[in-house]
This record gives structure tokens, C-alpha cells and sequence, in this order.
């Protein structure tokens, strides 16, 4: 089973959605910005993505520019302001039980389901 945090809004996230439908494979839908991850929730992505969390910040959000740009901020503190904010998390991200992908470019997605 698979699960694609998604963003109906973005364009990037829709095409992500498509290939996974396309793929056939069983999938769920989070939608985050409705349903925003914890922080334990965003950690596992990250054990699972192999990234730190500033890798996964859309660092040109206006909340991002507003309230963290320029600040030393540790990965717990990356990883409550994502929580925080949901609209900071780059998309679209489709996890399995072992491991995941950030679908940037959407094509990483076909890999990652054929792997």
C-alpha cells in the first residue's frame, strides 16, 4: 500500500496523483494541508526520504520568508514549523511501509514504484 501526501492545488502533486493511478498499485490519499502530519509522522517521511528536514522546506512560501528565513533552526524545529504549516512541505511525497519518494520531478514517482 502506498500513500501520496497531496496537494489538489498544485500542479506537480496532480501529476504525481496521476501516475500513481495509472500504476495500478493501491494507494491513499492524504490530503496535508487539510490534515497536516505530526511531527512524528514528518520525521518517518524523512527516515524513509533520506533527507534532512530543510530538504523537504519549500523555502519561497511567504509564511517561510515571514517567520524562519535566515534563522539557524535545528531539525526538530524544521520539522514543528512543517507541522506547523503544512503549506512549507515540498509535494508531492508518496511513501510505502519501507521507503519514499519527494515526486520532484513527477517522473521520480514511476521509478520509485518500480523499484
Amino acid at each position: 500500500m502506498y500513500t501520496i501526501y497531496h496537494n489538489p492545488r498544485c500542479r506537480k502533486s496532480r501529476e504525481g496523483l496521476a501516475i500513481l493511478e495509472a500504476s495500478g498499485k493501491p494507494f491513499e490519499i492524504v490530503r496535508y494541508l487539510d490534515d497536516p502530519p505530526t511531527g512524528a509522522t514528518l520525521r518517518e517521511l524523512l527516515d524513509k526520504l533520506g533527507m534532512p528536514a530543510r530538504s523537504l522546506i519549500r523555502t519561497g512560501e511567504a509564511v517561510w520568508k515571514a517567520s524562519y528565513k535566515g534563522k539557524e533552526l535545528s531539525e526538530e524545529e524544521l520539522i514543528a514549523a512543517m507541522s506547523e504549516h503544512p503549506k512549507l512541505i515540498e509535494r508531492p511525497i508518496v511513501a510505502s511501509e519501507s521507503k519514499a519518494v519527494l515526486g520532484r520531478p513527477p517522473e521520480a514517482i514511476k521509478d520509485f514504484l518500480t523499484n
